[in-house]
């Protein structure tokens, strides 16, 4: 038996269920806004974004590079002499001056040394002032035939040997006068001195292995810093083709971002760059000088370091709200043409600039960058754009990282 002559009333239900699909189906096939609202739509005026006009800028450009503190010089105080330490006389972590005396060394045994060649030295004089006395008078004589030549000759011999034995004991006069001057230890160069590794009664021996104290000149002082070798000519070729300019012949400023954050508020100026790389880490080592006059930077300290690479006079830059990127995580933009019609743009991009990225290839000024309603328009839409102010001129300066 036919099911609908069972059931009468199923077959009124049936038409109510297939009424109501065909509507469902009739709502889903209507776009959004009855076919004129959406994205790409044709039936209505095309969608508004927001848009601004780019212009060239002089940018000046930086880059940021980590490196430590390094003391402009390093003395290592050892004795010449050796003997015991009589009196340390300095404070531990003082200011040293150059020249002045660290340690004194008893000096006794250089003291009698030093009173033994003085003495030598005038007994050797008088022998030579007897001698060139006698001489002389021989001189005398041996035109009157008073002495014979071979006395003559013997008196000149012995006058040469007094003078000899004069600049021995000269000499040897001198080297005591120096080891008594080194009994007193003094400081080869001015700065800051730390511990001393030996007290008083210590005995120290002439040019020995361990230092009895390390003096540091701290003001002014290094900062050794590290750049790669693909920077540093990315940095060279940019200069050569004219990207980049620096005035000749000055040296790059560079500035300091310390340990906790603050900057340093000194700037100093980049020294040279090592001639060779290391091949461990494919870096190069920069040397910059900074003046220390409080000592705020101690030796061995991490700081970032603001290096200066010059000004780019026509730089391109875009707001990173308009730089977008793919699957493949490369930059792109959208850009209105004359026509109204959206266009996207493969961006080269070499750094951010505070709020906006430094544009090598892609856009180029006049460009018209759509930065608000990216969501509204796909390439080759048509859209009605809405002029945006600028983005302000403070934005043209800063580091960034290189992409």
């Amino acid at each position: 038996m036919n099911p609908l002559i069972r059931w009468p009333w199923a077959g009124a239900w049936l038409g109510v269920l297939m009424a109501a699909f065909a509507v469902v189906g009739c709502e889903r096939s209507t776009p959004p806004g009855g076919g004129a609202g959406g994205p790409g739509g044709h039936g209505g005026p095309p969608p508004e974004v927001g848009v601004i006009t780019l212009q060239t800028r002089e940018a000046a450009l930086t880059t940021e590079l980590p490196g430590r503190t390094t003391s402009y010089r390093v003395a290592e105080v050892r004795p010449q002499v050796g003997g015991l330490i009589k009196e340390r006389l300095f404070k531990e972590g003082a200011l040293i001056r150059s020249g002045q005396v660290l340690y004194q060394i008893d000096p006794a045994v250089y003291q009698s040394t030093y009173d033994s060649a003085q003495a030598a030295l005038n007994r050797s004089r008088a022998t030579f002032e007897r001698a060139r006395l006698k001489a002389e008078r021989y001189a005398n004589l041996v035109k009157a035939k008073a002495v014979s030549q071979e006395d003559f000759d013997d008196a000149e011999a012995a006058l040469k040997e007094a003078a000899a034995s004069v600049a021995v004991d000269e000499a040897e006069l001198a080297r005591a006068r120096i080891d008594l001057e080194y009994t007193r230890v003094t400081a080869p160069i001015g700065g800051r001195i730390g511990r001393s590794v030996v007290t008083q009664g210590a005995l120290v021996t002439a040019n020995q292995e361990l230092a009895l104290a390390t003096l540091q000149q701290l003001d002014p002082i290094y900062v050794d810093l590290t750049q790669s070798s693909a920077q540093m000519l990315g940095l060279r070729r940019a200069l050569e083709d004219g990207r980049l300019q620096r005035p000749d012949g000055d040296q790059p400023r560079v500035t300091l971002v310390l340990e906790d954050g603050s900057d340093y508020p000194l700037a100093g100026r980049l020294e040279f760059s090592e001639v060779s790389v290391d091949p461990g880490t494919g870096a190069v080592t920069l040397r910059a000088t900074f003046p220390n006059p409080d000592h705020v930077l101690l030796p061995g300290m991490f700081v970032r370091a603001r290096v200066e690479e010059g000004t780019r006079p026509e730089a391109v830059l875009a707001p990173q709200r308009g730089v977008q990127r793919d699957r493949r995580g490369q930059p792109y933009a959208l850009v209105l043409n004359a026509e109204g019609v959206v266009e996207q743009r493969m961006l080269k991009t070499d750094r951010t600039l505070g709020s906006d990225w430094l544009i090598d290839d892609g856009l180029a000024p006049g460009d018209r960058l759509i930065i608000d309603g990216l969501q509204k328009v796909r390439p080759g839409d048509k859209a009605q754009p809405v002029v945006l102010d600028d983005q302000p001129p403070e934005a043209a300066s800063g580091s960034g990282t290189t992409h």
